[in-house]
């Protein structure tokens, strides 16, 4: 690594990727972009985004959506990608490597509690989906109406051992892919799982769109309706944005560290966001002509695809088969997430144990293999999971913040909180303290690139997203 200072304490970097490139990375462009758009696409995008649709006018939040994805979602993508690609490290050694010092080291501890967080509430999420799967095979829902669902929903998620074990059963999942190197699998299980929940979103929204009445919800959600695009709107879809995106929490800077050295980043993001909003919208393709065909409210809120859907579902012919397909694309969803949340912890632990230095002679001590770092991960989720179930008995006062139990303080910190936090600091960081030399890294890699792109994103990382997530940020805490 070639590292110069100058009078004005810039720093310029050369050949930064090249030098401290990862023994372990991806072996194709398309293993890179599956698995990135595998974690990014997850339960934010098919139990979250129907339901956030649903409660803010439909297709008056699509546009606004589709707007801040464009604006916000990318430029944020490609910095994530950037700093990973050209330090050729994960979050923990990522920001030391590209600054040259420890000031921005809060930014690393920042993502690895996030992602540790966000693994405590998120598998538990993802035991709903397995524990629901589990059902739909039994076929427990028959005869069930939308009372009887939504005590049975309160019934499964009260009961700690079950929750226990189903939430436990992805994180094994989980670990026993990330047990194998990155291409063997990470890069190889989401060839196969992405592939796999879009030939089954397609097959279900084909479904659902023979349903008489199914026009009145695919007119719900594409319509637009411009006197429901309020300020509440704007503020739900930028949110939504950021977090179904995965970011501000080190995950893509992880991936970005495994990125094949001729990939565009530029490219790679667009291809990424394209791949997420496409499962984001078939979604609600599959969702709200089957809400609006069944004479259901679509702005049921979370519950519409762990009630509503189970009872919608039930009444369709080939209901026993309908269940299934639905609920086992919302589990390969959800693992598509937990393995890079789980990387991001892999990863950060492996680095981190490296640069512990002995006492005594001063020498980088023995760093944890990837194994011993998965088994590692492994346990302090499980700790995280069981401390979140149990806070959610009512019968742990001790496992409560302020009245609230883990799950939700884990689940809002994260989202309103940390996250935007992360992505503000990230922006920033590429942005305003790294040379310009470095900026041209996420716009530059094919002739078809243009330099305006470059100086477009620039102004944009500087000035708009900051802007906006302040803003997220503030009206998140209820300030404006």
């Amino acid at each position: 690594m070639h590292v110069y200072f100058v009078r004005t304490n810039r720093i310029h970097i050369k050949d930064m990727a090249n030098e401290s490139k990862r023994n372990t990375s991806f072996t194709s462009k398309i293993g890179l972009i599956m698995a990135a758009a595998g974690s990014a696409v997850g339960l934010g995008n098919i139990w979250k985004f129907p339901y956030i649709a649903g409660e803010n006018g439909g297709g008056a939040f699509l546009i606004v959506y589709l707007i801040c994805v464009a604006l916000f979602g990318l430029p944020l993508l490609m910095t994530e990608f950037f700093i990973g690609k050209r330090s050729g490290k994960s979050a923990f050694g990522a920001f030391r490597e590209l600054s040259g010092n420890g000031r921005w080291q809060w930014l690393s501890w920042l993502c690895m509690l996030t992602a540790m967080l966000i693994m405590g509430f998120y598998f538990i999420v993802t035991g709903w989906c397995f524990n629901y799967l589990f059902e739909a095979f039994r076929n427990t829902f028959d005869g069930l109406g939308t009372e009887a669902l939504a005590e049975h929903f309160a019934a499964v998620a009260s009961n700690t051992p079950r929750m226990i074990g189903f939430s436990v059963l992805p994180v094994v999942l989980t670990a026993a892919v990330l047990w194998f190197d990155v291409n063997a699998g990470i890069e190889r299980l989401s060839k196969i799982l992405m592939p796999l929940l879009l030939l089954m979103m397609l097959l279900m929204a084909g479904r659902v769109l023979m349903l008489d009445g199914s026009n009145v919800g695919m007119r719900f959600f594409f319509q637009t309706d411009f006197s429901k695009i309020t300020p509440r709107v704007i503020m739900e879809a930028m949110g939504q944005c950021f977090f179904s995106l995965s970011i501000g929490m080190g995950a893509l800077i992880t991936y970005g560290s495994y990125m094949p050295k001729n990939q565009n980043i530029t490219a790679t993001s667009i291809q990424v966001i394209t791949l997420d909003t496409l499962v984001a919208v078939l979604a609600g393709v599959i969702i709200f002509p089957a809400v609006f065909a069944f004479g259901f409210d679509p702005a049921e809120g979370p519950q519409l695809v762990f009630v509503v859907l189970p009872a919608i579902l039930e009444q369709m012919s080939f209901s026993w088969f309908s269940s299934v397909l639905f609920f086992t694309l919302l589990c390969i969803a959800a693992l598509t997430s937990t393995i890079s949340l789980m990387e991001v912890m892999v990863a950060f632990i492996c680095e981190a144990s490296a640069a512990v230095r002995k006492p005594k002679s001063g020498h980088p001590g023995r760093p944890l293999n990837r194994h011993q770092s998965v088994l590692l991960t492994s346990a302090m989720t499980i700790v995280l999971i069981v401390l979140c179930v149990l806070s959610m008995t009512g019968k742990t006062e001790w496992l409560t913040i302020m009245g609230h139990n883990l799950f939700d303080c884990f689940d809002e910190i994260t989202s309103c909180v940390m996250m935007p936090l992360g992505a503000l600091g990230m922006s920033v960081f590429v942005g305003w303290c790294l040379p310009n030399e470095t900026l041209k890294g996420p716009a530059r890699g094919t002739r078809r690139t243009k330099r305006w792109f470059g100086k477009i994103y620039l102004a944009v990382l500087r000035w708009v997203v900051p802007v906006a997530i302040m803003i997220i940020f503030l009206n998140s805490l209820g300030i404006i």
